[in-house]
C-alpha cells in the first residue's frame, strides 16, 4: 500500500512540461493513422466504383426497355409506322428527354429490325462505345 501511494505522490509531483509532452503525438503516429486511413478509403473507392459500372450497365438496359415501351405507343398513336429516329419520340413528348446512353452516346436504332421487326433494334455501345463490340447493350438480348 505504501508503494502504491508513493508512486501516486511521485506522478503528482511530476512537472506540468513532461505531462504535457507524453500527451502530444509523434509524426510517426500521425503518418501511421493517415496511411490506414488512406487504405481504408481506396478500398472503398474501389468497391463503390464497381457498383458505379454495374449501375450504368443496369440504366442503359432500363432505358432500352422505356425506349420499346415509348415505340410501341409511337406506332399506336402513328398507325403503326416507325419513327425514323429515336428523337422522334422526344418530339411527340412521349419520353421526357433526348435518348443518350449512360456513356453520352445516341443509342442505335434501327425500325424495322432485324431482330425485333415489329419495334426495332436499339442498341447501346456500352462503356467503350463502339458499335459491334461484346458489351454493347441489345434490345433483342434481355
Amino acid at each position: 500500500m505504501k508503494i502504491l501511494s508513493r508512486l501516486f505522490r511521485w506522478r503528482m509531483r511530476r512537472s506540468t512540461k513532461e505531462r504535457l509532452h507524453e500527451r502530444g503525438m509523434t509524426l510517426i503516429e500521425i503518418m501511421v493513422v493517415v496511411a490506414i486511413i488512406g487504405l481504408m478509403m481506396g478500398g472503398v473507392g474501389v468497391y463503390a466504383y464497381g457498383r458505379w459500372k454495374k449501375a450504368q450497365l443496369g440504366r442503359a438496359k432500363a432505358d432500352i426497355n422505356n425506349l420499346k415501351a415509348a415505340l410501341q405507343q409511337y406506332g399506336l398513336d402513328n398507325k403503326g409506322d416507325c419513327p425514323k429516329d429515336l428523337k422522334d419520340l422526344y418530339d411527340q413528348k412521349l419520353i421526357n428527354h433526348e435518348p443518350k446512353d449512360p456513356w453520352g452516346q445516341s443509342f442505335i436504332f434501327k425500325c424495322p429490325g432485324e431482330h425485333d421487326t415489329e419495334l426495332g433494334d436499339i442498341v447501346s455501345t456500352g462503356p467503350d462505345r463502339k458499335e459491334g463490340t461484346a458489351d454493347d447493350i441489345k434490345s433483342w438480348e434481355e
